[in-house]
């Protein structure tokens, strides 16, 4: 089995203390055969991913270990941009001097607003569809490869508001699948979830992965978005079962932001 981690971090990231070199050792171990590297990145000062990235810094380090591994990892380019529907001639403007392999793309602030504090004194429903609305908005407006963390809401949301139900937000997540699909994005099944005991269920659920296949979506990575050495490729098996169970027989790479489909073995 060919084994992918699409969402990874390192201390390229506000929020890693991760070593690239360790985290390759790690995935070498681990049986992983590609992994790409997506550091967190926004143009807004008022987020809290902006101003970490230095991207000298991270392409030299991912020359480095392209060198170094390159007889046992395939290591890919990528980013995660925070809200990048939103300011897109800066963040153009940003990233057109560099040679991404990978694109994904995030809501973790509304109205530049923290997730977890957006949330506060709404109710469940207004909670929920307020993101999943700014989800359809990236989706329809940003220049990406993958939605990542499709319903990452509950992430937050879980302990105080409780998890949201599918039949409640079928319309507007069947929206955000058929612009994806519509416009050549894809999603991912972020393994995140699974190691979060409040969630215990990957992002997004099984119910999105079925509708998305049943619309005709293709594009689909895995990745366990992990900010640590000891967790990359955490579950990436279980992303795959769940792949296969909701009717898909290929994962997707990317190569200079063209997609390419893997076949999952059975």
């Amino acid at each position: 089995m060919y084994l992918t981690e699409y969402h990874h971090h390192t201390d390229n990231s506000f929020d890693s203390k991760a070593s690239m070199d360790e985290v390759c050792v790690e995935a070498v171990k681990r049986g992983i055969n590609e992994i790409c590297f997506t550091e967190h990145f926004s143009v807004n000062p008022h987020v809290p991913t902006y101003g970490h990235m230095n991207f000298e810094r991270y392409f030299s380090q991912i020359d480095s270990a392209r060198e170094k591994y390159k007889n046992n990892l395939v290591i890919k380019a990528g980013i995660e941009l925070c809200e990048p529907h939103l300011m897109k001639h800066e963040y153009k403007q940003a990233l057109q001097n560099f040679d991404f392999d990978f694109i994904l793309g995030s809501v973790h602030n509304i109205q530049e607003v923290k997730l977890r504090k957006y949330m506060v004194e709404k109710d469940p429903i207004d909670v929920y569809h307020g993101y999943f609305k700014e989800v359809y908005y990236l989706v329809s407006e940003a220049d990406i490869d993958v939605i990542a963390h499709l319903d990452l809401m509950k992430r937050y949301a879980i302990e105080t508001k409780g998890n949201y139900e599918f039949d409640h937000f079928q319309d507007i997540l069947k929206k955000i699948l058929n612009k994806a699909i519509e416009r050549g994005i894809g999603i991912e099944i972020n393994t995140s979830g699974l190691s979060n005991m409040k969630i215990l269920e990957a992002f997004p659920t099984m119910d999105i992965l079925k509708l998305y296949q049943s619309l005709g979506g293709k594009i689909l990575t895995i990745g366990s978005d992990s900010h640590r050495v000891e967790t990359v490729g955490s579950h990436l098996n279980k992303a795959l079962k769940m792949a296969k169970e909701a009717g898909f027989n290929y994962i997707y790479t990317f190569e200079k932001r063209k997609p390419k489909a893997v076949k999952i073995d059975n």
